[in-house]
């Protein structure tokens, strides 16, 4: 006679030689195999994930059914692979929320089983209310919807609602039952896996458009002056980094250019350069400049940063209406490079520089004038662009300034201006460097004439 599954207790088809389906007969020829089977080893402890298991052969199926008499039994589950199911039973739902661990790998739900009796899953009379109450009682196991023949409509139902296959009770077989569990956890892993890819990509997409969304956009209207810029961020994958830039015109008609660089290039280092950049913005068109703008910005800067060891230099540079003057402001920041027809690329002064933001509490920057003339061109940059090494692998030598000016002027006697001027300051950089740059750099170029 055929041994029947205890209720609310694990079991394997190894140690029961043999459990028989609903309306199946004693005499199945797959019973003498499993009957001379060992006895089963000890249950492994509970994994991580539904899914994954501690021996990767072995299978745990919940089986939830209203059978009056308490048996649902199978033919051996030991199959032609290896593959051992336990077996766990339950009369209801709140039986079966007790008995879904973690090792659980398979629900075997019988969809004739009552519905919940509290509402919430589902309008009166859905008849795949229970099945929605599992679903969302176990969001990462695998499902199986268990009926009968007749109700094949209602078996597609299940599965479009959520169930990964269905079994009709009157075909039902262990071979068969063992290749549905063996499927269904397969492709639940699947779809958890196609989840995730699809979440991931949709995260990307949403970070690359609010990144996108804070690099600025110059605003230089009713000005001769001709912008260009360059960013490329130290993070792998990322399109923002700890520098940042901005450039506007203020209705007395100066332009006012900046360009900063906040220590490292994570992510908290971007956010903080956003918020130096628009608090920049809103500052200068408030009329504030020099000494007064960077003392404000440095509170900006004390009060936003997560450690007293963050600090951001910083460079501005306002020029007259009629482009023919700038005042020069440097915070621990490289000073600009300017070209003027006819003249090599040079320097701005830079002796008369303050500290970076935020090292000390009661720091002043001075404001120097310069005389830019008729025609020029003025680079700002970042210390990405000249902290890259040259020479020879394992050289310690960097590009520094200096290095920076002699390959600027290069390019500009190759007739280079504009976007692919700092195009070309970036790829020689990093081809000096012999690789990709470690920090972020970041160039700004205004051309006038």
């Amino acid at each position: 006679m055929p041994v029947p599954v205890p209720r609310q207790r694990e079991s394997t088809a190894v140690e029961h030689g043999q459990v028989l389906l609903p309306k199946q007969q004693a005499g199945s020829s797959m019973q003498t195999a499993a009957a001379a089977a060992p006895v089963a080893a000890p249950v492994q402890a509970a994994p991580a994930s539904p899914g994954v298991s501690a021996n990767s052969t072995d299978l745990t199926l919940l089986v939830i059914e209203d059978d009056p008499a308490g048996t649902f039994t199978v033919p051996s589950l030991l199959d032609a692979a290896g593959t051992r199911v336990r077996i766990r039973t339950a009369r209801n739902l709140t039986e079966a929320e007790r008995l879904l661990t973690d090792d659980v790998h398979c629900i075997l739900l019988d969809l004739a089983l009552p519905a919940p009796s509290s509402g919430g899953d589902g309008e009166a009379g859905d008849r795949l209310a229970a099945l929605r109450h599992v679903l969302r009682l176990a969001p990462r196991h695998a499902v199986l919807a268990l009926t009968a023949e007749t109700d094949a409509d209602l078996a597609a139902e299940a599965v479009r609602v959520g169930a990964q296959d269905y079994l009709f009770r009157d075909e039902l077989d262990g071979r068969q039952l063992s290749r549905a569990i063996r499927y269904a956890v397969e492709r639940k892993r699947a779809d958890r896996a196609q989840h995730k890819l699809a979440e991931s990509r949709l995260r990307a997409q949403e970070n690359a458009r609010l990144e996108r969304g804070l690099l600025p956009t110059p605003l230089l209207e009713g000005s001769n002056l001709r912008f260009a810029s360059r960013y490329r961020p130290g993070r792998s994958r990322a399109l923002l980094g700890g520098d940042f830039y901005d450039t506007v015109r203020t209705s007395d008609g100066t332009v006012h250019a900046m360009i900063g660089d906040v220590c490292g290039h994570g992510p908290d280092e971007a956010a903080l350069g956003v918020e130096l950049r628009i608090a920049w913005r809103a500052l200068t068109f408030a009329g504030l400049c020099g000494d007064e703008l960077l003392s404000t910005l440095q509170q900006v800067l004390e009060h936003e940063r997560e450690s007293e060891e963050i600090f951001a230099t910083l460079c501005t540079v306002d020029i007259a209406p009629d482009g023919r003057r700038a005042g020069l402001c440097l915070a621990g920041h490289p000073s600009p490079l300017i070209a003027r027809q006819g003249r090599a690329a040079q320097l701005l002064p830079y002796e008369d520089g303050g500290p970076a933001l935020g090292l000390l509490p009661r720091a002043r920057w001075s404001r120097r004038q310069v005389e830019l003339g008729g025609s020029w061109s003025l680079m700002m940059y970042t210390d990405g662009l000249i902290e890259g090494r040259v020479g020879p692998p394992g050289s310690k030598q960097r590009l520094g300034q200096d290095g920076m000016v002699d390959m600027i002027n290069r390019q500009l006697t190759a007739g280079l201006r504009g976007e692919a001027l700092l195009e070309a300051a970036v790829t020689e950089a990093r081809d000096l460097n012999g690789g990709e740059l470690t920090d972020d750099v970041a160039l700004l170029l205004l051309d006038r004439g």
